[in-house]
């Protein structure tokens, strides 16, 4: 019944933040977050430490369907004149993001006062830089779907979220294992590196299989649109849930069969339409307040240089790595200019990222000062990183003004 009652009272307190957000101009993303935060643990206390814990399935619910969501945005007919553009933004943008901030770590390792011996200095930097390739497709989503921003720059914007996470999560996976076969007394193991690719390969085909039988049973609801997404709704749990038992990347698995049902089922719009008109309220708001919940203000008040250091060099890799990529493929000025700082935002895959390491062996010291200093950026990301991203794209020339 407890449980019952705090989902009862964020509903009833998301109703008037989101009244008060619209009244006050700011997106309802950010009241969510102030909202957690205030009634969170930190704050007033009025939402328990268990309650917290105990929310794993609201929060995995959300993002299999924003992950889903997200990698629907990769449509052949939509992406086939940018496909390029896309794979080489998203590319440079991760790559330079590794590069910034695992360079950054390991150059002022010593000035931190992270508290581990010299020897974590290069693990330590590289598992940063992994963390920080990841942005938060449920933010930009949430977003996008509040400003009504419909166009070719949007549809870019969550193309390269879909890839960019693609590649976050398999650099994070790579990362992992090759710490492990470093520290390993037998030296590098080229079959720990193929495992990676092993595991990626499964969880792509998972995600078809999931996207392949998800149509094929929809077609026995011929004129039944509820029922269709009703049964589509639940292959998508199937398939996450699955894919996480299996030991697989549940993200990927759920990226892939939204790319998939996407591009080979005519009926998917009704799935997309049940969200928006039902759904993306409840999970935007269940979500962001939860994550706010987590953050640890006085450790960003106790370690600022980590945090500083962590949000400037991710911010000019992001940046960087978009110029870099729209460049050389010649995408749009607003692309090479502006797309780095729409993708600010990161919370969601990095928090998951950074709790799994608690089940990595020969992780479980680093993991709480690791996941720490990721909730603690998450509270400049999730808090500025809004900001920036509905500037690009009122830039754009994309949102409706008039349902904004």
């Amino acid at each position: 019944m407890e449980t019952l009652f705090y989902i009862g009272l964020i509903f009833v307190l998301g109703a008037f933040t989101k009244l008060i957000s619209f009244r006050l101009g700011i997106l309802n993303v950010v009241g969510y977050l102030i909202l957690g935060f205030i009634i969170g643990p930190e704050v007033l206390g009025w939402v328990s430490h268990e309650f917290i814990q105990n929310t794993e399935i609201i929060t995995e619910l959300s993002l299999a369907l924003i992950a889903v969501l997200v990698g629907a945005n990769l449509k052949y007919n939509v992406i086939k004149r940018v496909w390029k553009q896309i794979a080489a933004v998203s590319f440079f943008e991760t790559l330079f993001t590794f590069l910034f901030i695992s360079g950054s770590f390991y150059f002022f390792f010593g000035s931190l006062g992270l508290g581990f011996a010299e020897e974590k200095r290069l693990t330590i930097a590289l598992l940063f830089g992994s963390l920080a390739s990841a942005t938060a497709p449920a933010t930009i989503l949430a977003i996008i779907y509040e400003l009504k921003a419909e166009g070719k720059f949007s549809s870019f914007l969550l193309s390269v979220v879909a890839v960019d996470n693609a590649m976050a999560l398999f650099l994070f996976s790579l990362v992992v294992t090759i710490i492990n076969t470093m520290a390993d007394i037998d030296g590098f193991s080229g079959m720990a590196i193929f495992s990676v690719f092993w595991v990626i390969i499964l969880s792509v085909l998972l995600g078809i299989a999931g996207a392949v039988i998800s149509e094929l049973i929809d077609k026995i609801f011929v004129n039944q649109p509820s029922m269709k997404t009703t049964s589509t709704l639940g292959m998508i749990f199937l398939v996450y849930s699955l894919s996480g038992y299996w030991e697989l990347e549940p993200l990927f698995s759920a990226l892939v069969m939204g790319v998939v049902m996407a591009n080979i089922s005519d009926d998917f719009y009704f799935v997309r339409e049940e969200f928006d008109k039902h759904l993306k309220d409840i999970i935007f708001l269940l979500f962001f307040t939860l994550s706010a919940m987590h953050l640890n203000f006085s450790f960003l008040l106790n370690m600022p240089l980590v945090i500083l250091l962590y949000v400037f060099f991710r911010i000019i890799g992001k940046v960087t790595g978009v110029w870099v990529g729209a460049k050389i493929t010649g995408a749009t000025p607003h692309v090479k200019n502006y797309l780095g700082l729409a993708l600010f935002p990161q919370a969601g895959i990095a928090i998951g990222l950074s709790l799994s390491l608690y089940h990595e062996p020969g992780f479980e010291m680093m993991a709480s000062i690791i996941l720490n200093v990721i909730l603690a950026t998450t509270v400049v990301h999730e808090l500025v990183g809004p900001l920036f991203t509905k500037y690009v794209l009122k830039k754009s020339g994309e949102c409706d003004m008039k349902k904004e």
